[in-house]
């Protein structure tokens, strides 16, 4: 059989190694020049730094099988994402810890005072946190909440905080030791020759073709099964409307030595325009003393235009409305399988993307050998 796999980032080329596996002839496409899609990595030719091309991307997973699948395809070093940030003018750890909390009240609490102490700010008239300020407010109190949170999530969503769900901040953890550690899963670490070489390696397949700079819409050959991971409204055309995304500018600063002298700080205040500078040799520690030069990028974030590169999908009630209507339309759409962030509209983790599209796997051999149709979403994107 022949398949067209749309997408080159990690759930296309996941579906399309396993594909090709099996015996099948496996068309694997991108309009883009480079495979790895958000997560391409690429030596730089001034400094031979290691740059995140679309911003920095740390590889954390608690599944046993995605960590052991993503090694076979190249070696990852032990990396810890040691986050900082600025606020009011002073520089604290982030996640919030107890050292960020000391800091910032100016105390010597102990894990038990600490949280009796934050207990006592945080907002207890708020029983059911209906969005991200409540969220905050009911965890945090006002002060902690003002001073990492609001300004830096307004500056990265464009809107207020309480239009947000309470979904978003549930993702950071709040610590009463002094575990800096941004991720709790126990398998961390970053690719030594970057993602890029470990998604050319799971596409190093006789029966993969592969198509740079080409676009799925431009194709006029016949397949048994398409699997997209293009966004899910641009394959019907934006027939009914556009989903709503955020997209990235960078902001390059080239310099000698160490700008920063850590991979992120954030910046949570207000009034300054970037959300964060990320110094890039940083994330890889193993060999960031051998560099003379430094490479940083300071990152803004705005609503994508039509011609940007899609980030993380805004979900708020008018876009899950509209992807509603888009999913009801691809479940009567036969030949195509939607999967990835974009082809399921979902903010998704690599780790998560990765299990996904191991899953999917194993769902597609069941249905091939059962000679059934393949379902349109391996998981439930609503």
């Amino acid at each position: 059989m022949k398949f067209c796999v749309v997408g080159a980032g990690f759930s296309g080329a996941i579906i399309a190694r396993h594909l090709s596996e099996t015996g099948h002839h496996v068309v694997i496409l991108d309009e883009r020049s480079h495979i790895a899609g958000n997560c391409h990595t690429l030596r730089d030719d001034q400094s031979g730094v290691m740059l995140h091309n679309y911003g920095p991307h740390i590889f954390h997973t608690a599944n046993r099988k995605t960590w052991e699948y993503i090694q076979k395809f190249g070696v990852f070093r032990p990396y810890i994402n040691r986050v900082k940030a600025i606020s009011q003018g002073r520089i604290y750890t982030l996640p919030i810890n107890l050292l960020t909390i000391n800091q910032f009240f100016d105390k010597t609490m102990s894990p038990k005072e600490a949280k009796a102490y934050i207990e006592e700010k945080s907002n207890k008239n708020i029983k059911e946190p209906k969005n991200f300020e409540e969220q905050a407010l009911s965890m945090l109190g006002d002060e902690l909440y003002y001073a990492f949170f609001y300004g830096y999530t307004r500056k990265q969503w464009g809107m207020e905080p309480k239009k947000l769900p309470s979904s978003i901040l549930k993702r950071l953890p709040l610590r009463f030791n002094y575990d800096d550690n941004y991720f709790t899963h126990p398998y961390q670490g970053i690719p030594e020759e970057g993602y890029t070489n470990i998604v050319s390696n799971i596409l190093n397949s006789d029966n993969i073709e592969l198509r740079l700079g080409v676009k799925f819409e431009d194709l006029s050959e016949d397949f048994h099964h398409i699997f997209y991971t293009g966004p899910i409204d641009r394959y019907f055309d934006f027939k009914l409307g556009r989903l709503g995304y955020r997209t990235l500018d960078f902001e390059r600063i080239d310099t000698n030595g160490d700008f920063q002298g850590t991979a992120v700080i954030n910046y949570c205040d207000q009034d300054v325009p970037f959300t964060r500078i990320s110094e890039h040799k940083h994330f890889a520690p193993w060999e960031s003393d051998s560099f003379a030069r430094t490479v940083c990028f300071k990152e803004y974030s705005r609503l994508a235009e039509p011609a940007d590169v899609p980030y993380y999908p805004i979900r708020l009630a008018n876009e899950k409305t509209m992807l509603d209507s888009y999913i009801r339309l691809a479940q009567d759409t036969s030949g195509v399988s939607f999967l990835g962030r974009l082809g399921t509209y979902r903010y998704l983790d690599m780790d998560v993307t990765i299990t996904e599209a191991l899953a999917a796997c194993d769902r597609i051999d069941q249905f091939l050998g059962g000679n059934s149709n393949l379902p349109t979403f391996f998981i439930d994107p609503s």
